[in-house]
C-alpha cells in the first residue's frame, strides 16, 4: 500500500508495525496529514483502535480521514458486521483482506477532495 500511495503522488509517512494511537496522531499532527491509514495483520485491530477517533479530535484532527484494512478480527464474523463496527469506531472506510490498493487510492482521492470542498480549500 505504501508503494501504491507513493506511486500515486501521495506524501507518505510510514510508521512501521505495532504503532500506538499516539504515534499515529503525533505524526498526523506534525505533518498536517489529510488521512491516517491503519492496516492490521493480527486480527486484534478492534481493541487496538478503540477511542482512536476521539483521540484524533482531542488532538485537533477532527477532520482527518481514517481508513483501516486487513485482518481486523479473529472471530470470522460476517464482513458487514465487521465493517459496521469499525465505522461505529469512527473510521471512514473499512477494507477487508485482499482489497486492491487501487480501490483505497480511488476512495482516498475522492474523500480528500470532498473534505477540501467542504472546507472551502479547493
Amino acid at each position: 500500500m505504501e508503494m501504491a500511495l507513493k506511486d500515486a503522488g501521495f506524501q507518505v509517512v510510514s510508521l512501521g508495525a505495532q504503532v500506538s494511537q499516539e504515534e499515529f496522531i503525533d505524526a498526523a499532527s506534525q505533518t498536517g496529514a489529510d488521512a491516517i491509514l491503519v492496516s492490521s495483520f493480527s486480527g486484534h485491530a478492534e481493541m487496538l483502535v478503540e477511542g482512536f477517533r476521539e483521540r484524533c479530535k482531542r488532538a485537533g484532527l477532527k477532520d482527518v480521514i481514517l481508513y483501516i484494512g486487513g485482518y481486523l478480527t479473529l472471530e470470522g464474523r460476517p464482513w458487514e458486521e465487521v465493517e459496521g463496527r469499525f465505522k461505529e469506531l469512527g473510521f471512514d472506510r473499512v477494507y477487508p483482506p485482499g482489497t486492491k490498493p487501487e480501490k483505497a487510492l480511488e476512495d482516498l482521492r475522492q474523500d480528500i477532495q470532498s473534505r477540501r470542498r467542504a472546507h472551502g480549500k479547493e
